[in-house]
């Protein structure tokens, strides 16, 4: 045995060996949505790689340890002649390792509207009609879709739709789906370009006026102090939690994954720095909602 062998050896006995998933079935079934979906999990994905290459990328893997925990792999009839070795491979290579195929499928009505859609030729289809490479890659896949781990049928599918399908099936059981930024900043620096949502702190009486505030930020405790004991700031944190739950909410079914939801006031150091802290206690215990906080003009003079 090999020192890489060994080492292989080593990881797949110790369970480090992370999850593999080949994504296959027929063109125009939605693997490169499916695919998508899962990049956006957190899988490495691999896309058109020939069945031959399965082995030294799983050899891979497994020397990577924790590094690479979940790979995808897209594979499917561009690969040609290759392609026809993917049942054979797939199960000699499952000995040891958690790998799962996720087949893709439509009816021919929906493929054919599909093609036509976006003006492409089917890959089989040679001289022939869409129609005549639908067959053909249904011929080709029988044995491969007969073996599956998983099918989805996408004939009633839009694109949003198998992209929440996946999610739901292949994201772990306490990853967030979405996550949001809230964001302290000073309107005199500009709005940030890439705010979702903006608030407005100016309502509340400014620190910046009280001598003993002035040099502290919304870090400090005292600042944090006067501005929640101003009229009207519990009265915003409570109300504008409240109508961001339905609205991150809606961002998870929308599978949108991030947004950023900023927050200032004059200069982006008092005000608007206490709130995002406020603002982002209230958010983190949202179901699904990972919250990270950024402060863009807390350094500025």
């Amino acid at each position: 045995m090999t020192d890489t062998e060994d080492t292989a050896s080593a990881h797949r006995d110790s369970g480090d060996t992370g999850e593999v998933l080949i994504v296959t079935g027929m063109s125009g079934a939605g693997r490169s949505t499916a695919a998508d979906a899962l990049e956006d999990l957190g899988w490495y994905v691999v896309d058109n790689l020939p069945p031959q290459m399965l082995r030294p990328l799983l050899e891979l893997t497994e020397l990577a340890g924790g590094a690479l925990p979940r790979v995808a792999v897209v594979v499917d009839v561009r690969g040609g002649d290759l392609f026809v070795e993917l049942p054979e491979i797939t199960r000699a290579l499952r000995d040891g390792r958690q790998l799962r195929v996720m087949f893709l499928d439509a009816s021919d009505e929906v493929l054919v509207r599909r093609f036509e859609a976006v003006r492409r030729p089917h890959p089989l289809q040679g001289e022939g009609t869409v129609l005549d490479g639908i067959h053909l890659e249904r011929q080709r896949l029988a044995a491969v879709r007969e073996s599956a781990d998983v099918l989805i049928d996408t004939s009633t599918f839009n694109i949003h739709q198998l992209a929440t399908r996946v999610i739901e099936m292949f994201s772990a059981e306490d990853a967030a789906r979405h996550t949001v930024t809230i964001m302290s900043f000073g309107f005199k620096y500009g709005l940030p370009p890439d705010a979702d949502l903006v608030a407005d702190m100016r309502f509340l009486p400014n620190p910046f006026w009280n001598d003993e505030l002035r040099t502290l930020t919304g870090e400090d405790d005292a600042v944090r102090q006067f501005v929640l004991a101003q009229q009207g700031a519990a009265e915003f944190l409570d109300a504008y939690a409240a109508a961001l739950e339905p609205v991150l909410d809606g961002y998870q079914r929308e599978n949108k994954g991030h947004s950023v939801v900023a927050v200032g006031c004059t200069g982006g150091k008092h005000r608007s720095v206490v709130m995002v802290r406020e603002l982002a206690t209230r958010l983190s215990s949202l179901p699904g909602v990972a919250v990270r906080v950024k402060h863009r003009d807390l350094g500025r003079e």
